[in-house]
């Protein structure tokens, strides 16, 4: 079980060689390879009980070191040399990525009791998506990068679309449609019809500030 995880690396590897050749889309497109495995491992370890089978190997270490490496470092590099960004920002903004990731992986107050994200939660990959979709002028798309950066430190609650259990089947579902979109947006070279990006832009504002509009319309009582 271990390895499937691990191969979540080897894909990333991959992700990293189309990046650096700029096939932007394939780079995505193995990216997501690797959220298919990261989704999937977690689930078939709890259930052949991987962690009395295997109890030298740390299942939860193995997974943060993948995950950095798919959701942070490759999207990084890629937002870095794309050319999406102010020339004089992009290495500035490529490393302040990785290392407010890397302090927000160390954070054990990443996630909420009830399991919403505290704070953007690095989601660079979706990030950098984004950004090639909708392709904004090179100043907005630093702003953007930076924005996300100081967001990482902000007590902002992001949904998590399968842990939360608060609206669970609008979520998956939402995420179901949201996986069909990205593979269709893939497919055609980030080169979609106007409704595609807006669904994508409005299911990904629901997963980001979601919470905050639920609450705002439902406040709890003291």
């Amino acid at each position: 079980m271990h390895i499937f995880t691990a191969l979540g690396a080897g894909v990333a590897l991959i992700a990293l060689m189309e990046a650096v050749h700029e096939h932007w889309a394939a780079m995505f497109a193995w990216l997501g390879a690797a959220l298919v495995i990261d989704g999937l491992d977690g689930p078939i370890a709890r259930r052949l009980d991987v962690v009395r089978v295997l109890p030298d190997w740390s299942g939860e270490a193995l997974d943060f070191v993948v995950d950095f490496i798919t959701y942070v470092f490759v999207p990084a590099y890629a937002i870095m040399a794309s050319g999406l960004l102010l020339p004089w920002t992009a290495m500035l903004l490529g490393v302040s990525i990785v290392v407010s990731s890397a302090l927000y992986f160390a954070d054990r107050r990443m996630k909420t009791d009830d399991n919403h994200f505290r704070g953007f939660p690095t989601l660079w990959n979706a990030a950098a998506f984004y950004l090639f979709l909708l392709h904004p002028s090179p100043w907005l798309a630093s702003l953007a990068v930076f924005a996300l950066i100081v967001l990482t430190f902000v007590p902002l609650h992001v949904i998590h679309p399968v842990r939360v259990t608060r609206l669970r089947g609008l979520n998956l579902s939402l995420m179901a449609l949201w996986a069909v979109l990205t593979i269709v947006t893939l497919a055609q070279d980030f080169v979609v019809a106007l409704p595609v990006t807006f669904a994508l832009c409005a299911i990904a504002f629901y997963i980001v500030c979601g919470d905050a509009i639920i609450r705002l319309l439902r406040p709890s009582t003291p």
